[in-house]
């Protein structure tokens, strides 16, 4: 599995002062607004309807100057195979998602959410996670995402905006930064750490996703929310290191222990497996795109819920 080279949540804080080709997971709008004339980095916007983010149009109305834009919830990004939905797609396709971005291996790429709420965070960090499985390190996040970046006074633009000419993007899949089914199963049984991003109505099975077929949780997992380190300030979303690193500890979590984050269809453990591997300091964590959605397909995989003994799924359905 990966090996994070952060070790601390310590290490953003010296993000703004980061180098624009070997940016922190985590950037400010101050470090990205000294960036911007950088002919290899693309501020790529990915706003979508999640938490009232916005749309292209609402890109063409204010955005950061010089970005692009792709809709995260509508661009191809995730995909539904064999009624799973959220999974990664072929990478084929998402190469040829990428290089018609004008996004090429040379490229730092800057994933801007919106900004809006904590699931919108989730979108940017599936984003950054989908450029680390196919083998492209040079990206991060905003901060804030567009919302920070308009409230704390930087320059914006308008206006529509010209495609960008498609260029050639090579991918390298990183097989060890998503979990399959069986391998989920086997970090189960050998007791390795499972940590469900999901608020905790749906850890505790009193919510159930329309996306899984039973409530519950897989057997063994702790709970971290995807929300619990992200902090609304003046408008606009943040990610709080020293929340989540409080979080992180009083879970007791090894950080040098293979790791599986989770949720329902692979956004919210999106946000998950960014905070571990990328913030928190965890070197051994790998994400479960299928998650519960893919997990409850099989009849005779165990879920736990709180208030019951561990159940297999057919019995819960019957």
């Amino acid at each position: 599995m990966r090996i994070s080279l952060f070790l601390a949540a310590g290490a953003l804080a010296f993000a703004g002062t980061a180098q624009a080709m070997h940016p922190s997971p985590l950037v400010d709008a101050e470090w990205l607004d000294g960036q911007r004339d950088n002919d290899d980095l693309v501020v790529l916007d990915v706003r979508s309807a999640i938490d009232d983010g916005g749309d292209r149009a609402a890109f063409e109305a204010a955005r950061i100057p010089g970005s692009r834009y792709s809709n995260y919830a509508e661009d191809g990004w995730r995909e539904e195979r064999d009624g799973v939905a959220g999974l990664m797609p072929d990478e084929e396709s998402l190469a040829e998602l990428i290089g018609g971005l004008g996004i090429g291996n040379d490229t730092t790429v800057v994933v801007v959410p919106a900004g809006t709420g904590p699931t919108d965070f989730g979108s940017a960090a599936r984003v950054y996670w989908t450029f680390k499985a196919l083998g492209h390190d040079e990206v991060t996040i905003l901060n804030g995402g567009f919302a920070g970046w308009e409230q704390q006074g930087f320059e914006t633009a308008s206006g529509p905006v010209d495609p960008p000419e498609a260029v050639s993007f090579s991918t390298t899949l990183r097989e060890e930064l998503l979990a399959t089914d069986e391998e989920v199963e086997a970090s189960r049984q050998a007791g390795e750490q499972l940590v469900d991003a999901r608020p905790e109505g749906f850890y505790r099975g009193e919510e159930q996703s329309p996306a899984a077929r039973v409530p519950g949780t897989i057997p063994g997992a702790v709970n971290l929310p995807h929300h619990d380190a992200l902090v609304e300030r003046d408008g606009a979303w943040y990610l709080e290191p020293e929340r989540l690193t409080a979080a992180i500890d009083a879970l007791a979590l090894d950080r040098e222990a293979p790791t599986v984050a989770f949720c329902n269809t692979g956004h919210w453990a999106s946000s998950g497996w960014f905070q571990l591997s990328e913030v928190g300091g965890l070197d051994n964590v790998t994400m479960y795109d299928g998650s519960m959605a893919a997990w409850t397909r099989d009849d005779s995989r165990p879920v736990q819920l709180a208030d019951r003994d561990t159940l297999r799924v057919g019995e819960l359905l019957d």
